[in-house]
C-alpha cells in the first residue's frame, strides 16, 4: 500500500483502506501498550487479586482501534485525503481514549508495580503516585484545561497553516496523531475514566463538561462542511487518489467529524449512567455494612438520648 512518490493511490474504498498496512512506530506503540497491560493484569490474577475481563478486553478494543487507522491503508490514504485523516483523527481522539480509560491503566499499574525496597530510592511505582500528585497533572487534566485544548486542537490545527507544516514531516505526523490521543486521554479522564485523578467532578457536572466540548467540535464540523475553499493544502490534485474531488472529499472531512461527536457522546453517557448506578448501590451497601458492624450504633444512641430525656422529665416532675 505505501505509495510513497510512487504516483497515486488508487480510488478509495473500504476494502483498501482496511489491508494490512504496517507502519513500525504505531506497531511498536500498540504492542507495547498491550503487552505491559496484558503483564499487569497477569500480574494480578497470579497473585490471586481480582482484575475485572471487561477493563481488559476495553483496553484491548481501544488498542486494537489505534491499530485499525494507523496501520492499514487508511493511514496511507490519510496522507492524501481529507476525510481519511479526519476519519483518523475522530478515532484517535474521541473512541480509543474512552476504550483506553475504560480499561483503567493507572489503576492497573499503581497495583501491579511492586513498590520500591526500603533505601532504594524511587521505583517506577513511587514516581507514578509522584506525578499523579504533581501540579502538572493537575492543571493538564483540569477541564479548564482539556476543554480548550480539545477545541484548540481541531481549530487551530486545521485553521492554520499548522496542519500543512507538520503534514510536510514524518515526525510532524506521528507527533499529530500522538497529540491526538493525548488530548482525548486528558479530555475523557475527568469525565469518565475509572483510575484515580486529580479531578473527579460529581456525576452531574461530569455530564455538563461532556456537553460543554461537543457544540464546538459539532460546530467545526459544519464550518469544514461550509467551506467553500480548501482549508489545507497538503491535499492537492496532484496526490489524491484517482478519481477525487477535493472540494467534496472537504465535505465529507467536515461530515465525518460532525456525525463522529454522536458516537463518544452516547459511549460515555451509557458508561456515565453505569458507573453512577453502581456508586449509588456501593454507597447505600457500605451503609448497609456499617449498620451490621456497629449493631446499628447510631440507633443505639438515638435511644439511649431519648431515655435521658425522659430521665430529665422525670426528675423535673420530681
Amino acid at each position: 500500500m505505501h505509495h510513497h512518490g510512487g504516483g497515486p493511490l488508487p480510488p478509495f474504498s473500504f476494502s483498501r483502506a482496511l489491508e494490512w498496512s504496517p507502519d513500525w512506530p504505531y506497531l511498536v506503540f500498540c504492542a507495547l501498550a498491550l503487552g505491559l497491560y496484558l503483564a499487569g493484569a497477569v500480574r494480578l490474577w497470579r497473585r490471586g487479586d481480582k482484575w475485572p475481563a471487561g477493563r481488559v478486553v476495553a483496553w484491548t478494543a481501544g488498542v486494537g482501534t489505534i491499530l485499525l487507522v494507523t496501520n492499514t491503508g487508511l493511514n496511507d490514504y490519510g496522507m492524501v485525503l481529507f476525510s481519511a485523516h479526519m476519519t483518523q483523527h475522530m478515532v484517535l481522539s474521541m473512541l480509543s481514549p474512552i476504550l483506553l480509560l475504560l480499561g483503567a491503566p493507572i489503576t492497573l499499574a499503581l497495583r501491579s508495580l511492586r513498590p520500591a525496597r526500603k533505601g532504594s530510592g524511587k521505583g517506577p511505582r513511587e514516581l507514578l503516585v509522584a506525578l499523579l500528585h504533581s501540579t502538572y497533572v493537575r492543571i493538564v487534566s483540569h477541564p479548564a484545561f482539556t476543554i480548550p485544548a480539545f477545541i484548540a486542537s481541531l481549530y487551530v490545527l486545521y485553521f492554520t497553516p499548522l496542519f500543512d507544516f507538520l503534514m510536510q514531516y514524518r515526525l510532524g505526523h506521528l507527533a499529530m496523531m500522538l497529540h491526538f490521543l493525548a488530548v482525548g486521554m486528558l479530555f475523557f479522564w475527568p469525565i469518565m475514566g475509572v483510575d484515580p485523578g486529580p479531578h473527579r467532578p460529581g456525576f452531574v457536572m461530569r455530564i455538563i463538561e461532556l456537553f460543554m466540548g461537543m457544540p464546538f467540535h459539532a460546530f467545526f464540523g459544519v464550518a469544514v462542511m461550509m467551506a467553500s475553499g480548501q482549508l489545507v493544502s497538503t491535499f492537492s490534485a496532484e496526490t489524491a487518489p484517482l478519481g477525487t474531488n477535493l472540494h467534496d472529499d472537504q465535505q465529507l472531512a467536515g461530515g465525518i467529524t460532525w456525525a463522529f461527536g454522536e458516537i463518544p457522546t452516547a459511549i460515555v453517557l451509557i458508561a456515565l449512567t453505569l458507573q453512577w448506578a453502581k456508586s449509588e448501590e456501593r454507597q447505600a451497601r457500605r451503609r448497609d455494612r456499617a449498620a451490621d458492624r456497629d449493631g446499628d450504633a447510631e440507633l443505639v444512641a438515638y435511644n439511649q438520648y431519648l431515655a435521658s430525656l425522659d430521665k430529665a422529665a422525670n426528675r423535673t416532675a420530681g
